[in-house]
């Protein structure tokens, strides 16, 4: 179901071309500050993959791939939901070294997302990806790459609030992360939905970092979906800020340390789906052919809402929307692109 909600008394704070030219310098100032905190180097990714090599990712297991025929290679290819498995394949034939890493800009589509403020069929993502250790497999490892991240967007909403006039009247970020896991979310508040915890938990710290996301809690329920071939259920999570404009908890990012051998095969018999483990890229892991890896996508459009004060998420990307979206937003004096 497609839904959109305009804040009362909102308008939108530059012209069109001013908030691409602004997207503009919030990209190049956000790609350097992360590559630099996280110690990564710029890599070209593909827009789409083969639709049997395992590389694709299925997120919750429902959503279709937007899949053709490509008869001069005889097989089927797939526009790609993410490059979530595709990146840990890349850092191997690379070769990177421990400790260094790469991010490239991915672009997917999402045939059966529903629209509203921010969701779009179309996806751009920063996806980074970073090798480290096997000792590096813990939650204080994934809490300072957290820290980092938050530092990093942190000082580009510092620099952008200085260049950009416009943007003085939004608060400052919260730098100060407060993490919690899923299940003491679910023991704090048993009586309400995961969307709610989130809510009364992100407005009361304004960034927050959720832990252990795709694996059940107590009550036999998740927390929320998440392949089970590609992150560690429980060295994972959510990044949230408190978004002043919608009043609402906004994610940035879903990142976490790479699932091992070990957890990859018990997340697959957990999700009933042991038969990947004979795909190419499953085969690799299992056989110890792939490195190490802690990574992520961190929404190019959702920052850009979140640091340039924007209400919907067609304000800051192309894409496609239905009629009733169009008409709401040109009723408020919302410019989509």
């Amino acid at each position: 179901m497609n839904h959109v909600k305009i804040p009362a008394g909102y308008r939108t704070n530059m012209s069109r071309y001013e908030t691409q030219k602004y997207i503009g310098l919030l990209k190049r100032l956000f790609e350097d500050t992360l590559s630099g905190a996280l110690n990564l180097r710029r890599v070209s990714s593909p827009l789409l993959v083969d639709a049997g090599n395992g590389l694709n990712d299925d997120l919750n297991g429902v959503e279709r791939p937007v899949s053709f025929d490509v008869p001069a290679t005889g097989r089927e290819a797939q526009i790609v939901q993410s490059l979530a498995k595709w990146k840990r394949y890349a850092l191997m034939k690379y070769g990177f070294p421990e400790g260094q890493g790469l991010y490239t800009d991915m672009n997917a589509i999402r045939r059966d997302e529903a629209l509203d403020n921010l969701h779009s069929v179309y996806v751009d993502q920063w996806d980074w990806e970073k090798v480290i250790r096997q000792e590096d497999r813990n939650l204080e490892y994934l809490r300072e790459t957290v820290r980092d991240i938050v530092g990093a967007v942190c000082d580009v909403n510092h620099t952008l609030r200085q260049i950009v006039p416009v943007l003085e009247n939004l608060p400052e970020l919260e730098r100060e992360v407060a993490f919690v896991t899923a299940q003491e979310l679910e023991d704090m508040y048993p009586d309400i939905t995961p969307a709610e915890r989130e809510a009364a938990f992100v407005r009361e710290h304004h960034t927050a970092f959720i832990i252990g996301i795709g694996g059940y809690m107590k009550s036999g329920k998740k927390h929320d979906g998440r392949a089970p071939d590609y992150d560690d259920w429980d060295l994972n999570g959510d990044l949230f800020f408190w978004n002043s404009v919608l009043d609402i908890p906004f994610e940035v990012s879903s990142m976490g340390i790479r699932v091992s051998p070990e957890s990859l095969m018990r997340q697959l018999e957990i999700a009933g789906c042991t038969e990947r483990k004979d795909l190419m890229f499953h085969k690799m892991l299992l056989e110890g052919k792939l490195p190490y890896t802690i990574g992520g996508g961190i929404g190019q459009s959702r920052l850009s809402m979140l640091l340039l004060g924007k209400a919907h998420i067609g304000e800051v990307q192309a894409s496609v929307w239905d009629d009733e979206t169009v008409a709401a937003c040109e009723a408020a004096g919302v410019h989509l692109l």
